[in-house]
C-alpha cells in the first residue's frame, strides 16, 4: 500500500500543526497499544485538513496505525529470518526510488495530477 497525494499532503499539515502545538501524539493502550491524536480538535483543524474531525481521526489511523505499523512489522518478519544485514541495501533502494518519483513529479508538474496518485 503506497501514500497517496492526499495522505502526503495530510502529513505535511500535521506536521504543520504539530510545530506549532496544536496537535500531538501520543500511545494509547487500551488492550491494544496504538497511536492517538491529542489536542485541539476545534475549527481550525478542520479549516487546516479540508475535512471533517473524523475525516482526520480516519486518515491518521489509517497512516500511522495501519500502513506504518504494517510497513514495520513487514520489517521485523523478513529480519527475523534474514537478520539485518540487508536493511542498508534496502534504504539504498527505496533512497533511489523515492529520488526517482521526486524527479518524475517535478518533470510532470505541468500535468494535472489525479487526487488518488501514490507517492512515495
Amino acid at each position: 500500500m503506497s501514500l497517496t497525494r492526499k495522505d502526503k499532503e495530510f502529513l505535511a499539515a500535521l506536521r504543520s500543526l504539530m510545530d506549532e502545538r496544536q496537535l500531538r501524539m501520543e500511545l494509547k493502550d487500551d488492550g491494544m497499544l496504538r497511536m492517538v491524536l491529542r489536542q485541539n480538535y476545534g475549527d481550525r483543524i478542520q479549516h487546516t485538513f479540508g475535512v471533517t474531525r473524523q475525516g482526520v481521526r480516519w486518515r491518521f489511523n489509517h497512516i500511522f496505525n495501519e500502513m506504518y505499523v504494517n510497513a514495520l512489522v513487514t520489517l521485523l518478519l523478513v529480519e527475523s529470518h534474514f537478520g539485518t544485514e540487508l536493511r542498508v541495501q534496502a534504504m539504498a533502494v527505496a533512497r533511489r526510488r523515492a529520488e526517482l518519483y521526486r524527479k518524475a513529479q517535478r518533470m510532470n508538474a505541468s500535468q494535472p495530477q489525479r487526487a488518488g496518485d501514490e507517492l512515495p
